[in-house]
């Protein structure tokens, strides 16, 4: 059988999907492989403040995201914005300076998971005004922090996973 024809392992979508919010993302290819990791897990993504490339149309294709129209995006002036639109989502912060681990933090469906540009993470400020929403991914060697694609898989599969969203899984396909 053809790879593009075997069967997939499978998982149904939350009722309420988490939310992965990219605050002032720079890179195209992070925000590419966030919005396929969207698209594969069923989870919105929201683009807050200004982005370091363009998202219409004809600039996608060009990049060869052939899976862009798979995502619900949402695109938002502010983080406040988001708040406004999402008033329910609990703020969770993922910076590399946090002291509580994503191991020991309890995630809940509706929860917004945000990250912050890759040059700077989050804003100071928003760090400060929200400390115990901080949550950082340990690492076991001494890089500086985790690509942010990287970073964006590692905690919105362990969200799921703790809510158990892989409990019941089924092959599609087949």
């Amino acid at each position: 059988m053809a790879k593009d024809r075997s069967p997939r392992l499978r998982a149904r979508p939350l009722d309420r999907p988490f939310h992965v919010v990219l605050v002032d993302p720079e890179i195209p290819q992070n925000t590419g492989n966030i919005a396929r990791l969207c698209g594969a897990t069923s989870s919105p993504l929201h683009l807050v403040g200004r982005l370091g490339f363009r998202i219409d149309e004809k600039s996608v294709r060009r990049a060869g995201v052939d899976y862009w129209h798979l995502v619900k995006i949402e695109q938002h002036l502010s983080l406040a914005h988001f708040q406004n639109a999402h008033p329910t989502a609990r703020l969770r912060l993922f910076t590399a300076v946090a002291k509580k681990s994503i191991f020991d933090e309890v995630f809940e469906p509706g929860d917004a998971l945000v990250f912050g540009k890759e040059s700077s993470g989050l804003d100071d400020e928003l760090l400060a005004a929200h400390p115990d929403s901080c949550i950082a991914i340990p690492t076991l060697g001494a890089v500086r922090s985790l690509n942010l694609a990287n970073a964006a898989g590692i905690a919105l599969f362990e969200a799921l996973r703790q809510v158990g969203a892989f409990s019941k899984t089924f092959l599609e396909g087949t």
